[in-house]
């Protein structure tokens, strides 16, 4: 079985794709596993200045695995929890990552794809890619990421697309401040050697302060983004054993309407 992420090193870079791509990238715990570690390791690892997050093949992320969703929709309440817990510290971790971090969007992301995007300092998209946080759909709530999201693209612009689940394209992600920027697939890789010759002109420890005072004036620290993510992680676990959460997930895995779109 190959490695759930590959990482690679160019200069004082780190590069982290996430390596499912016959899934799209999708996470499962495997996954979220193997790229916290990753994060940690690179963390405490001096002679790197920057990370770049992207995907392998065409997919940046399509949210949750499959499988995954089927072995969590038949867990407990407690398993739901300890699951959302483990993608809520993974988030948490590169939210804080003491080096500025990149997501080069190589493609479309959903779901906790569009929360690892939201948790980077710089993002760039590739033009054509769409986007969308379509739990509501599942009878559930992008609750794990939502701290992230929302701090992203404003809670205005959060209530809209949680409560809609509509896709939305990489020009609208700009507009909202999930990206950054849009490019070419052809200008991708030049626009992000762009951001990262601006990042190589900082000092490596102002930058980490800064990126911690954009946050905190902001009112998230890690001490309080842990308390939410505590909270969270119990909101989706009670959400994924109830009977519309269960509706919803059965629904989606075995391919047919939920009940709250039949006549």
């Amino acid at each position: 079985m190959a490695d759930a992420i590959l990482l690679a090193r160019r200069d004082t870079t780190a590069i982290l794709t996430l390596n499912r791509p016959q899934v799209h990238n999708a996470f499962d715990d495997g996954l979220i596993a193997e790229t916290t570690a990753a994060l940690e390791s690179l963390a405490n690892d001096a002679g790197i200045r920057a990370l770049v997050l992207t995907g392998a093949g065409a997919t940046f992320s399509a949210g949750a695995d499959l499988n995954w969703m089927r072995r969590m929709a038949q867990a407990s309440a407690e398993e739901n929890r300890d699951d959302a817990l483990r993608l809520a510290k993974l988030l948490r971790v590169l939210q804080f990552f003491p080096k500025p971090t990149l997501a080069r969007v190589n493609g479309s992301a959903y779901g906790g794809g569009v929360g690892l995007i939201a948790c980077c300092d710089i993002a760039i998209g590739v033009e054509g890619a769409k986007f969308a946080l379509s739990e509501v759909k599942l009878g559930l709530v992008p609750a794990t990421i939502a701290p992230y999201v929302v701090q992203a693209i404003g809670p205005r612009h959060a209530r809209r697309l949680f409560v809609s689940a509509e896709i939305f394209d990489a020009a609208e992600a700009a507009r909202i401040g999930l990206l950054h920027r849009c490019a070419t697939i052809e200008q991708l890789d030049e626009a992000m050697d762009r951001q990262l010759h601006f990042l190589a002109k900082g000092g490596p420890l102002a930058q980490y302060e800064a990126k911690l005072l954009a946050l905190r004036t902001a009112g998230m620290t890690a001490e309080s983004a842990e308390r939410v993510d505590t909270a969270n992680a119990g909101l989706i676990a009670r959400l994924r054993v109830s009977p519309e959460g269960q509706q919803g997930l059965s629904a989606f895995l075995e391919k047919h309407a939920p009940p709250w779109l039949k006549e």
